[in-house]
């Protein structure tokens, strides 16, 4: 797996191989409304994960994941992005990516 020089370089790759929604963490599941997917519902394909030379705010990771109805998206997650509200189970399978 290629690693981009930048987030942007990352998410034009995966746009060329399809991944064209945009997914959002909500409590326990990633949501492209109105469809929302449960851990079990969805696979991590690529992972590409960003650190700042100096500033840990500019860390980012980027994520290519399909669902198992095949939808393909992008979920991109900053520096201590809000973990209160996102269930162990999201968390656990974001982490064993990362």
């Amino acid at each position: 797996m290629y690693h981009y020089a930048t987030v942007t370089e990352a998410i034009k790759e995966l746009k060329t191989q399809g991944y064209n929604v945009d997914f959002n963490l909500e409590q326990n599941c990633i949501v492209c409304h109105p469809e929302r997917f449960e851990p079990d519902d969805f696979e991590i394909k690529e992972v590409y994960r960003y650190e700042g030379d100096s500033d840990p705010a500019d860390e980012a990771t980027v994520y290519g994941i399909e669902s198992k109805t095949g939808l393909k998206g992008i979920l991109v997650t900053g520096y201590g992005f809000a973990t209160d509200n996102v269930s162990a189970a999201i968390l656990s399978k974001l982490a064993s990516h990362k």
